[in-house]
């Protein structure tokens, strides 16, 4: 549209609107410009969504130690200060929280043997092997396939289904709450 065109509906927009020839009139002496408003119906805003509030991060370490704490009292045994106890102390101590251990291990990840060779077997690490599933140690030189014994048949998860954590941020750390008995 040329400016003749902008010119005359400026004229007749300022005729009928008041609030349209005020601004003209400030534009006209250099005043500050404010947008127009548009007067014309417009269909109501949708309602806004409150964004869903995400429950506090949470490591999975975290769980795994509070996990083993809660049902094996590992963390207990592990921090408590042993040159005091005698062995068979020790030794029931450890009866109970290797048994527990091994529970929740199996529960959260339900481990088994790497390799279904025993320990002390003859085996052949083939070509192309995977370094996260053979570690070779001793006289290593040459290439692949080599040929050794099995010091350890290692481990692998067959799952991995960790607690859900649905606690407060600031319990993110918290990996066995305070005890108090009350009287």
């Amino acid at each position: 549209m040329g400016k003749i065109g902008l010119a005359f509906r400026v004229f007749w927009r300022t005729l009928r609107d008041r609030s349209v020839a005020d601004r003209v009139e400030r534009l006209l002496r250099n005043d500050t410009f404010p947008p127009l408003e548009d007067k014309r119906p417009t269909a109501p805003e949708p309602a806004k969504r409150e964004p869903a509030k995400k429950p506090p991060a949470r490591s999975d370490a975290v769980s795994l130690l509070a996990t083993l704490q809660r049902e094996a009292r590992f963390i207990d045994f592990v921090k408590e200060p042993i040159s005091a106890y005698s062995d068979a102390q020790i030794g029931a101590a450890v009866r109970d929280v290797h048994r527990d251990c091994a529970a929740v291990f199996d529960r959260l990840f339900g481990l088994a043997p790497l390799l279904e060779h025993s320990e002390g077997a003859d085996i052949e690490v083939p070509a192309g092997f995977d370094a996260g599933k053979y570690r070779l140690t001793g006289n290593v030189s040459g290439q692949p396939p080599f040929r050794g014994r099995l010091a350890h048949h290692g481990w692998m998860a067959t799952r991995c289904e960790l607690p859900a954590w649905t606690g407060a941020e600031s319990a993110v750390l918290v990996v066995a709450p305070a005890e108090v008995e009350l009287r």
